[in-house]
């Protein structure tokens, strides 16, 4: 599948939006390892904020102060999600058994 051929103002637009998302999702991380936001109300708000959204799980995980590469893989193979999953992407259960093993 070839990909769309841009106009070069089509191509900077682009650019941009894709700047501004990395620099939302950037603050987002850095919030949550200052602890000015937790987790949970992070996840819980996965459906409605895209920045959350598109950020995998895995991500958002690494940015709580305390968790590591390590515990992230342990933490998402014992809650049954898979690490290429996106905030947006958990189920229900699978955000309440999230939650309820940081604590």
């Amino acid at each position: 599948m070839a990909l769309p051929t841009l106009t070069p103002e089509q191509r900077a637009e682009a650019l941009a939006k894709a700047a501004e998302a990395r620099k939302a999702r950037s603050e987002l991380l850095a919030s949550i390892k200052s602890g000015k936001e937790s987790i949970d109300s992070v996840l819980n708000r996965a459906k409605e904020d895209k920045t959350v959204g598109k950020t995998k799980v895995t991500q958002l995980l690494k940015a709580v102060p305390g968790l590591g590469a390590v515990k992230v893989a342990a933490l998402l193979e014992q809650t049954g999600i898979d690490p290429d999953r996106r905030a947006a992407g958990l189920g229900e259960r699978q955000r309440e058994a999230l939650i309820n093993a940081l604590k």
